[in-house]
């Protein structure tokens, strides 16, 4: 077999996979998935919102989805580890998630899109963008950008400080795509610099002064009154 297969191979288990796990812990709360070659086997890390619905009882579900994802994918030794997302609302494939399953709850995709973009915020993200398409209102395909604060499209910072997440929300009308950017607190532009040891000065208050060159007016007398 061709390197070339291999890798193709590899990558279609891994989509497989990972729509596999979405499914497994829908009511869990699916945040990211990180597959990982190590000499003991597969190291499969989830993260969901809940992580205690993926375990089960002493252990019993995981068991049975490490035993699932072998039987299906083939995978050598597959070890299954669950985190916990403490910070759902920044992470960008929960908020996609959740935006999802509220338009199959029947919300307006602008009060949805508003919300979730409000959330994000106030959560402490500095920048957010939601992108919703599909047959919003009527039978034509649109898509609609909800946006607040920075985001970064293209280069080293796009890559590396945007966190994306991916649903659909099934409609009677048709599926619309979610998409959701999160740039997290702790992000640093490239353009940001930090000098250490110098601190910044506070700001006083600006004293306005005569100017040399207009010197002040003379005491006028005010007007006698006329009969």
């Amino acid at each position: 077999m061709s390197s070339e297969r291999k890798v193709i191979e590899e990558a279609t288990r891994r989509v497989l996979l990972k729509d596999f796990l979405i499914q497994q812990s829908a009511r869990a709360g699916f945040g990211g998935l990180d597959i990982q070659r190590t000499p003991m086997g597969t190291r499969v890390t989830l993260i969901t919102e809940r992580p205690g619905i993926i375990i089960g009882r002493r252990g019993e579900l995981i068991k049975q989805l490490t035993q699932d994802i072998q039987n299906r994918f083939k995978l050598d030794n597959p070890q299954i580890e669950v985190q916990e997302e403490r910070q759902p609302a920044l992470n960008a494939q929960l908020m996609a998630e959740k935006l999802a399953g509220t338009l199959e709850r029947g919300w307006h995709f602008r009060r949805a899109g508003h919300s979730t973009v409000r959330r994000i915020m106030e959560s402490g993200a500095r920048g957010c963008q939601v992108i919703l398409s599909g047959k919003l209102t009527g039978e034509r395909h649109r898509t609609e950008r909800f946006k607040a604060g920075t985001i970064k499209y293209c280069g080293e910072a796009a890559i590396l400080l945007i966190g994306k997440g991916f649903a659909q929300a099934r409609l009677k009308p048709g599926v619309i795509g979610v998409k959701v950017w999160i740039m997290g607190p702790a992000a640093k532009l490239p353009d940001e610099i930090h000098v250490k040891g110098v601190e910044e000065r506070p700001k006083t208050a600006a004293v306005e002064l005569p100017s040399a060159e207009a010197p002040p007016l003379p005491d006028v007398p005010p007007a006698e009154a006329t009969e």
